[in-house]
């Protein structure tokens, strides 16, 4: 698996930007990738070190439309802990 298929997009919320602070990342990720596969694509795409990989599997929501149910899809969310004096720029802009 390629390091861009692994990495599919930053999450940027309230929270996510003040775990930023502390030197963490969060990004949604495949599904089917491993914390040494995240640590690894990371590292490859922002040329930054990796010191420790969390994941949490993201249930989707029930939604709503009238009488119509759906739900939103399941996802992987990664929090990414890079080493100290690290940043990604990304992110900063």
């Amino acid at each position: 698996m390629e390091a861009r298929d692994i990495i599919i997009k930053p999450l940027v919320t309230e929270r996510t930007t003040e775990l930023m602070a502390q030197g963490k990342y969060v990004f949604k990720v495949a599904k089917t990738a491993n914390k040494v596969e995240i640590g690894k694509a990371i590292e490859e795409i922002f040329k930054k070190k990796v010191v420790s990989v969390n994941t949490i599997n993201v249930t989707g929501k029930k939604k709503r439309m009238g009488r119509n149910v759906g739900k939103r899809s399941d996802y992987k969310k990664a929090i990414v802990k890079l080493a100290a004096g690290e940043t990604i720029e990304f992110f900063e802009a």
